[in-house]
């Protein structure tokens, strides 16, 4: 479905011989032509929704969950701003499992990085390094001046932490209401049709070069 509603683009394939010779001209999927959700609609929540991605779960199972037709996966997708499925979608616990383990020597022992609890002027979840952590701080809590440990501040977190964490972020998209869904697919379409410019061959396609 996606594909059949993507302009195409007659593009100018220039021979070996050019320009002793005709060009010929090859017609293919304008993906170029980018449909690009605005981060600001996402709090208009009449229209959408939020949801969790399942272990397992694939953009075409969310798509028939969420719409009973597992070719809308392209409007989860593109609801998302999801370019690349390979590292835009959340992987499977098995996957996260098998990239640690053959990309890292002991991704339960190394440590990532160290992240600060919320306490003082710290916000929870800050990445600092391991001399801040070794080492002490003043920090003003409730108006009291305490000297406090780095370890007191912050905790090492391990490789297998942080990508366990950074793929749990991932789980967390929207899904457009299916009540709005054929307005979208509509208003998709009237979008990737071309205007008429000089190189206007219809509203589906158009020439380059």
């Amino acid at each position: 479905m996606f594909f059949s509603i993507i302009p195409n683009i007659s593009y100018d394939e220039k021979p070996i011989s050019y320009p002793f010779s005709e060009s010929d001209f090859v017609v293919a999927k304008n993906f170029f032509r980018r449909y690009k959700i605005s981060d600001d609609i996402f709090s208009n929540v009449v229209l959408f929704k939020q949801y969790t991605i399942r272990d397992g779960e694939r953009p075409d199972t969310v798509a028939q969950r969420a719409y009973g037709n597992v070719f809308y996966d392209w409007v989860v997708l593109l609801v998302n701003n999801m370019v690349n499925v390979q590292y835009d979608w959340p992987m499977n616990n098995y996957e996260l499992y098998k990239v640690l383990e053959e990309e890292y020597d002991d991704p339960y022992s190394e440590i990532s990085h160290y992240e600060t609890a919320a306490i003082g002027p710290y916000a929870a979840g800050l990445h600092v390094d391991q001399a801040f952590y070794n080492g002490q701080h003043k920090i003003n809590i409730d108006g009291v001046v305490t000297l406090k440990n780095g370890n007191e501040i912050c905790s090492p977190i391990t490789v297998a932490e942080n990508f366990h964490n950074e793929n749990e972020k991932k789980r967390k998209i929207y899904l457009l209401k299916a009540e709005y869904l054929n307005s979208f697919v509509d208003d998709f379409r009237r979008q990737n049709l071309y205007q008429k410019s000089g190189n206007y061959i219809s509203q589906q396609l158009k020439k380059t070069g």
